[in-house]
């Protein structure tokens, strides 16, 4: 088979399936007769114990044996192998019906990169998916893919998708658990593949055994994935928000106390609204080192508001910001000692003098950071274009 052109392969990632792999097995094989495709069933085991391999090869699947543990990499190990030009993958746990692939096989000759089966529109029998899942987990996960990374995908997580070999192959995904299957569809999103949905039935699983899924560690991971592939939700929008609370909430109490019904706020609310201006500025330079790092590591493609935004923000730019913020910090200071110095450098108003410190220090602080951080862009912007180069 590997020496003929096929144009699918059926990809099912093994994990001691052997009370299910023949009923998944016999179901492929019916799909590939009705369908008349040119097209192999392969296992992909990732070191299965119950003779889930020799299983396999005798219901008439070529088995291909992956060592690195995980979910991922059995995934990888099986697309890699593969002979087809178009894959579809499903777990080996009978959740899925391999004998109705028809649409997604449909999806991929019109030209689909990746096919997803969406669960919530094809339906979901009971007892199916439990009810944390069903209603919080997948949901929200979904929805916050949909909102970082654009694209009107239903179910990031299916387990059950289509995609071209070549496509798949060339976004060098890397994850080895769970989470690979928001790798794909993350990277796809950003990469702009062709991404098309087909409902999909999902059914109890045929195992007497608790599935491999963990629900609060995969769920984090999942999470934890989504928002390192997006600086902008991670850090920078994140960051402007504490920056304009902060900002409003130190030209609020900057000229003196201010009374809200019956609560007065002073100088320690204040100071609290400009360490949110510092954690803000730190947050958003956090976005920006991420992102340019991303794309010069090759995680993230380039794109045009970092393009120009880079052609801006040049090292020297970056110096004159951060001086002329320094140097209004030591305006503010040289203002709160010249009123020390009024009253005999003896006690003194606090009231008075920490609207003179507070914004010194935070100006002190924030040029600062831009310089260093005008420094550590350069360093970067300079290692990509030498790798580049």
């Amino acid at each position: 088979m590997m020496n003929t052109k096929l144009k699918l392969t059926i990809l099912m990632p093994c994990l001691n399936e052997a009370e299910t792999l023949t009923t998944c097995i016999r179901k492929a094989r019916s799909f590939i007769e009705s369908s008349g495709v040119a097209g192999e069933i392969l296992v992909a085991d990732n070191g299965s114990s119950d003779g889930s391999d020799r299983i396999a090869r005798k219901a008439g699947a070529r088995v291909v044996a992956v060592e690195g543990k995980g979910y991922g990499n059995a995934l990888l190990g099986g697309i890699r192998a593969s002979a087809g030009e178009f894959i579809i993958m499903g777990d080996a746990d009978d959740s899925y019906d391999f004998s109705q692939l028809h649409p997604f096989l449909q999806a991929l000759e019109s030209g689909a990169d990746l096919v997803m089966g969406n669960r919530f529109r094809g339906g979901i029998k009971p007892g199916a998916m439990p009810l944390l899942h069903r209603y919080l987990g997948n949901p929200v996960l979904s929805a916050l893919g949909r909102l970082f990374f654009g694209g009107n995908i239903g179910d990031f997580h299916s387990g059950l998708r289509g995609f071209r070999r070549d496509a798949i192959l060339s976004l060098d995904l890397q994850t080895t658990g769970m989470e690979f299957a928001s790798e794909m569809v993350v990277k796809a999103s950003i990469r702009k593949l062709k991404i098309t949905e087909v409902p999909t039935i999902l059914y109890p699983d045929g195992r007497s055994r608790p599935p491999h899924l963990r629900t609060w560690s995969d769920g984090w991971r999942h999470l934890r994935f989504l928002l390192m592939y997006s600086p902008r939700w991670l850090f920078f929008y994140p960051g402007l928000a504490l920056i304009a609370i902060g900002l409003a909430g130190s030209i609020f109490l900057l000229p003196g106390p201010q009374q809200i019904g019956r609560i007065t706020f002073d100088i320690n609310t204040l100071l609290y609204a400009s360490l949110l201006v510092l954690l803000g500025l730190q947050a958003v330079l956090f976005s920006i080192f991420s992102k340019v790092f991303a794309i010069g590591a090759g995680l993230l493609p380039d794109d045009a508001d970092t393009r120009i935004f880079l052609e801006h923000a040049s090292l020297e730019r970056g110096l004159l910001a951060g001086a002329l913020m320094i140097a209004l910090g030591l305006a503010s200071s040289i203002g709160a000692v010249i009123y020390w110095s009024r009253n005999a450098f003896g006690p003194i108003d606090p009231g008075h003098s920490m609207r003179l410190v507070i914004p010194g220090i935070v100006l002190f602080a924030s040029g600062f950071q831009v310089v260093f951080s005008s420094f550590f862009l350069g360093i970067l912007t300079t290692r990509r274009k030498k790798h580049g180069g």
